[in-house]
């Protein structure tokens, strides 16, 4: 496997540590901000999880094809498998659904970005730019720097009538993420769950 697929994990990534930068985030309501999605709207990010659970998985940024990736960027924990994440929620998506959740993406890439990688990897849910870093800012998400670029921490956050119910922090490796969402889930089975 080369390393520079964006599709694949390579072997031997750093883990992450959780260093305690999402303990506040449980029980928190999510604030009225909206974001540009890629289906061409605003969403406002306090209406997700009113009226099913919603699922939003947060990343730093997914690789381009014809663009190297970041200097070091495999060396930093937790930082490749945005695609691999994104294509693991897309594999559940019907799963997920079935289970009463809507699933939505969220880093601070450009939504032209985003656009091209949601058609080139067929999702058929949203992505979210917070490329102001508002939804950032707002919750306290940990975040990280690589070449003069601030990025979010991978994380994932269960979201019910508009407050956070459980968060998944550190998410290693990121490709087992959306799985461990579905056992989530099933475990905790929602009184809004779709009948």
């Amino acid at each position: 496997m080369r390393s520079d697929d964006i599709y694949e994990l390579p072997a031997g990534l750093p883990v992450p540590e959780d260093d305690g930068a999402a303990r506040h985030l449980r029980g928190r309501n999510l604030p009225s901000i909206a974001l540009p999605g890629t289906k061409g709207s605003r969403v406002d990010v306090a209406d997700l999880g009113k009226k099913e659970r919603a699922v939003l998985y947060i990343y730093p940024r997914t690789g381009q094809p014809d663009q190297p990736s970041l200097p070091g960027w495999d060396d930093i924990p937790g930082a490749r498998g945005c695609t691999p994440q994104s294509c693991a929620f897309r594999d559940y998506y019907a799963q997920l659904r079935g289970l009463g959740a809507e699933v939505f993406g969220i880093s601070t890439q450009p939504t032209g970005e985003q656009r091209e990688f949601a058609a080139r990897v067929h999702l058929p849910y949203e992505l979210l730019s917070d490329a102001e870093l508002e939804l950032a800012r707002a919750l306290r998400l940990p975040t990280f720097q690589v070449a003069g670029i601030i990025l979010l921490k991978r994380l994932t956050l269960i979201v019910r009538g508009g407050i956070i119910e459980d968060v998944f922090y550190p998410v290693f490796p990121p490709d087992r993420n959306a799985a461990e969402v579905v056992r989530w889930l099933e475990a905790n089975p929602s009184r809004v769950a779709s009948q």
